[in-house]
């Protein structure tokens, strides 16, 4: 359940957009974040001509775009949450970007999928820059060995991905990642989200994951 205010989403839109191009010379995407969203909700994104999805779980998502891609041809679906090895054909078949492969296991799982399925799909690798125990992500230290391993893989590796621990400031965990794209010459950096959206446009941020400030808080009390 949410509290989605529908005839706020445009404008709330506006306002993120527009933050965006203030802070730096080219603005990073906008990646709306449609988990537990209802269908209302996206039809008032969507009649606003936006396009780069984020979504959580693969079966939600399924829900959400699988009847909707035929009419959206120009729609780009990103896995922003936490991908199990046995959901990675499924994952491949529905989305264009995959953001969070951490581990080799998931690279191999993901490379016999798009060589049965036939399509070709881009990927960033997960960082997880407080090496906290309970979240997904691979070490900082980890990232140029998991890099080789997907390339090897024959996976498009073009970006880096990370959330920072929510009790420290965001912006050395986002210049971290940077630094770590920018020494194996990755492009995209998809990092900050409702809370922090800003920080990471200011770090370099191409991506930028927003849920809350776009459709409002989410609400848990079902």
């Amino acid at each position: 359940m949410t509290d989605t205010d529908f005839p706020g989403i445009a404008k709330r839109r506006a306002e993120i957009l527009s933050d965006l191009e203030r802070l730096c010379d080219t603005a990073p995407t906008l990646v709306a974040v449609t988990k537990t969203q209802p269908d209302e909700a996206l039809k008032e994104i969507l009649a606003t001509g936006h396009r780069v999805f984020g979504e959580n779980l693969v079966q939600e998502a399924y829900q959400h775009w699988e009847d909707r891609k035929a009419d959206y041809p120009d729609l780009e679906l990103r896995l922003i949450g936490p991908l199990q090895s046995n959901k990675a054909e499924d994952a491949v078949r529905l989305f264009d970007v995959i953001e969070t492969i951490d581990r080799p296991k998931l690279c191999r799982e993901l490379a016999k999928a798009e060589e049965k399925t036939g399509l070709r799909r881009k990927y960033l690798i997960q960082v997880n820059t407080g090496e906290e125990p309970q979240k997904a992500g691979v070490s900082p230290d980890g990232v140029e060995s998991l890099l080789q391993t997907a390339r090897e893989a024959a996976l498009d590796v073009v970006g880096l991905m990370c959330i920072p621990p929510v009790e420290e400031p965001a912006g050395p965990h986002f210049a971290l990642l940077a630094r770590i794209a920018g020494r194996l010459g990755l492009e995209q950096l998809s990092m900050g989200m409702s809370s922090d959206y800003e920080t990471g446009a200011q770090f370099g941020a191409t991506h930028v994951r927003i849920g809350t400030a776009l459709f409002g808080p989410r609400d848990n009390s079902a």
